[in-house]
């Protein structure tokens, strides 16, 4: 054989080789590529998509903290406030609990001093009968002379 029927033998075949390589070789290998490479562009879609929803997400855990810390701040100020006004009521309470006690022990204290004054009264007019009698030398009846003795208790 020669060198150049060889050759064109060879091309001949290298060309058929090529067109059944382009016919049932190449397209399921692009097929598959193509596949591959929308598989690739889809998870990287989805990851990009996952991380905005993770940044929106941490937007609103961060809105939501903000909006938790001041509600509890501000629940926290009317706990504070209403203790003191529970504070400021319970002292007027005793206030004025302290002052009805007051009153009243002044209110005793004047009816006692009214008794020993009235006591005291009878005992001067006692004192003051006997010493008459001391001095008349003669009994007084207390009976008789209630009217007198009544009025000396009044001036006393």
């Amino acid at each position: 054989m020669n060198i150049n029927a060889t050759l064109f033998l060879q091309a001949i075949v290298f060309a058929i080789l090529v067109w059944f390589t382009m016919k049932f070789v190449w397209p399921p290998i692009t097929k598959a590529l193509d596949e591959r490479a929308q598989k690739i562009a889809d998870g990287l879609a989805a990851a990009d998509k996952a991380k905005a929803e993770l940044a929106s997400a941490n937007k609103r855990v961060e809105a939501e903290l903000a909006t938790s810390k001041n509600e509890t701040a501000g629940r926290l100020a009317d706990a504070e406030r209403r203790g003191q006004v529970i504070v400021e009521e319970a002292k007027l309470r005793a206030t004025e609990e302290g002052n009805r006690i007051i009153a009243a022990a002044k209110a005793e204290a004047e009816q006692q001093s009214v008794k020993a004054r009235e006591a005291l009264r009878e005992q001067v007019a006692a004192l003051a009968v006997k010493g008459a009698e001391q001095i008349l030398r003669k009994e007084v009846n207390a009976g008789v002379h209630a009217d007198l003795l009544s009025r000396l208790k009044t001036e006393l």
